[in-house]
This record gives C-alpha cells, structure tokens and sequence, in this order.
C-alpha cells in the first residue's frame, strides 16, 4: 500500500516562484491585479459584511 503525500514538492513550489518572478518581470502581475484579488478574497470570505453593506474595497 503506498503512501501519498499531500502537498507541494520543492520542485514544484521552485517552479511557481521562477513563474510569478516572470509574471511580474513582464507585467502580467501588478500591483493593480494584486488588489483587486484581495478585494475578491476578502468579498469570498467575509460575504456576510458584504450583505451587510460593508465596503471590502482596498483604496483607490
């Protein structure tokens, strides 16, 4: 019986962090990307603030 490991290899989690580097290096990651998915988190886990009439937005 083999055992699984969950998880993320150091390979792997390497892999993801030459990716983002790159993202950002051209562009396709920016500071402007990065609050809006906060704001989509923060939307995601706190949705009952948002019902209440809580503004999630971060600035701008």
């Amino acid at each position: 019986m083999a055992l699984y490991r969950r998880g993320i290899s150091l390979i792997g989690l390497i892999y993801m962090l030459v990716g983002l580097y790159v993202a950002w290096t051209y562009d396709y990651i920016t500071p402007g990307l990065l609050r809006d998915l906060a704001e989509a988190l923060l939307a995601v886990f706190l949705w009952f603030l948002v019902l209440l009439g809580v503004n999630l937005n971060l600035g701008g």
